[in-house]
């Protein structure tokens, strides 16, 4: 008997992606009298990718492992669209689901195209205006936006981006972002049971405020990053009431320049990347969180918590608007000053009240699962006419 269900090829690449995909693909898992759901990693992050795949139990039917070391986005986005394309051809499915702006997101979105197959963007509509910043992801998202035939934005914010673009409204949902679906369960699971974390014997956790960095953006490879370093390395020698927590990406371009700048200061604690819930535990124990990460932007606020973010843009203006996100760049005197002001001063930790998330609400994919069984049933037909 032919299987009439729809099928779903869910294509991740990134750490963030699996993150943010996870409660979508649970959520088609649990409707499996309407989907048969496949799972394609390109795996573009290869270890930080599987730590989470492995957390969430994700299903990865097909791994296509583009990865060489120092790949440049050239070499990244030719491997990618030669594997993708064959699996493509090969299992025909209804839709493709990509999520966010990273290459593995677009190169799937642009081989699917190419093959008249529908695709489903999750995290439409984000923009900073500046196709250098960042950089590729601007440029990622936007071109995925006008190749996708079903937009699942995150916030009205998002959508009006995507209306100004000329993107039909009644392809376009507001769902909310399933980073706040992911985050609020980890929450849960930390508080009930608080994870180890290697390398953090010594932190003094009780007499000192945690102050935890990521930074890891290609835009800020250089002189970004070492403005950054000289602003924790100042920050560590010229206070006596914090620990820097700096889980240190694996990309030499991050890792070389990071430990030979900061790697023997007092204070500053580099450590490897960490697993999701260990991560989300140092984000309930942190004071202040510094980052240039786009879904830390989206989670902290469901802590009430500040975040200055090492960038000059950012593509997720919410949390700014919000309270709960300023945006500092990488200027070390910027970052110190910063610092120093959400470290000092009573005021701004008396206008933190708690408040509702701007991202979510914890049930964007229960909404994205409900959206997509109508829509790719209502246009009957696995490819474009």
């Amino acid at each position: 008997m032919k299987d009439k269900r729809l099928c779903a090829l869910v294509v991740l690449g990134t750490r963030p992606e699996a993150i943010k995909l996870a409660p979508v693909i649970r959520e088609l898992l649990r409707r499996r009298q309407g989907f048969k759901v496949t799972v394609c990693a390109t795996s573009q992050h290869r270890h930080l990718l599987d730590q989470v795949t492995r957390l969430f139990r994700i299903p990865v039917h097909y791994d296509l492992n583009v990865m060489t070391p120092n790949q440049g986005l050239d070499q990244l986005t030719a491997r990618t669209m030669l594997r993708l394309s064959s699996l493509l051809r090969e299992l025909r499915p209804d839709v493709i689901l990509v999520q966010g702006d990273t290459t593995t997101a677009f190169v799937a979105s642009l081989a699917a195209f190419y093959q008249r197959i529908r695709v489903a963007h999750i995290e439409a509509g984000l923009r900073t205006g500046d196709r250098f910043a960042p950089f590729p992801e601007e440029i990622n998202r936007r071109l995925i936006t006008h190749i996708a035939d079903y937009h699942f934005a995150p916030t009205t914010w998002a959508r009006d981006n995507l209306l100004r673009e000329g993107i039909r409204p009644e392809m376009i949902f507001v769902t909310g972002n399933t980073a706040v679906d992911t985050f609020l369960e980890a929450r849960r699971c930390v508080l009930r049971q608080p994870p180890r974390i290697p390398g953090l014997a010594g932190l003094n956790w009780e007499s000192r405020k945690l102050i935890l960095v990521t930074a890891h953006r290609r835009e800020n490879f250089g002189p970004g990053l070492d403005g950054i370093c000289l602003a924790l390395k100042q920050l560590a020698l010229s206070r006596n009431d914090i620990e820097i927590v700096y889980p240190v990406h694996p990309n030499p371009n991050v890792r070389k320049p990071v430990w030979r700048s900061i790697g023997a200061v007092p204070h500053i604690h580099l450590i490897e990347p960490l697993e999701y819930l260990p991560f989300v535990w140092l984000m309930i124990r942190a004071h202040l969180v510094l980052t240039d990460s786009g879904g830390i932007q989206e989670e902290m606020p469901s802590l009430g918590r500040p975040v200055l973010l090492l960038r000059e843009k950012t593509e997720r203006p919410e949390g700014v608007r919000a309270g709960v996100c300023q945006l500092v760049g990488t200027h070390p005197r910027a970052i110190r000053t910063a610092v120093a002001y959400l470290l000092d001063e009573e005021r701004p930790r008396r206008e933190r009240a708690p408040r509702p998330n701007p991202f979510g609400d914890g049930k964007a994919a229960k909404r994205i699962a409900r959206h997509l069984a109508r829509l790719v049933r209502g246009n009957s037909g696995v490819q474009r006419a």
